[in-house]
């Protein structure tokens, strides 16, 4: 079974995220493939270097942690709008496009948004 899920907040503020990435993680230990597709304010989730408070969940990591299993796609247009880098992004995660998330779409059996 494939899945795709879909991210729009920013890393912080709400949980929509870590959800999302708690939902990805535990599909990941299946059988089912697993994509998550970030979009608009949730290309920074993919951002190296968080530092986050002690006790507090770290999107960063989650994010390491589906990568080793599925696939972490960032919108392009959506990381040149706020400034990010290829460089900047967690290594195994992989800067794409609309094109992809369409076909990414057509191909899974479940598409979740979050």
């Amino acid at each position: 079974m494939n899945t795709l899920i879909i991210l729009n907040d920013p890393p912080y503020g709400t949980e929509r995220n870590y959800n999302g990435l708690r939902l990805a993680k535990a599909l990941s230990n299946t059988d089912t493939k697993v994509t998550v597709f970030l979009l608009a304010d949730a290309v920074v989730c993919a951002k190296h270097g968080q530092k986050v408070p002690q006790g507090f969940y770290n999107i960063e990591l989650m994010l390491k942690s589906i990568t080793r299993k599925g696939e972490v796609l960032l919108c392009g247009a959506c990381m040149d709008a706020r400034g990010l880098t290829d460089e900047e992004i967690i290594e195994g995660a992989q800067r794409s496009n609309m094109g992809t998330l369409a076909e990414h779409t057509l191909e899974a059996d479940k598409v979740l948004v979050f």
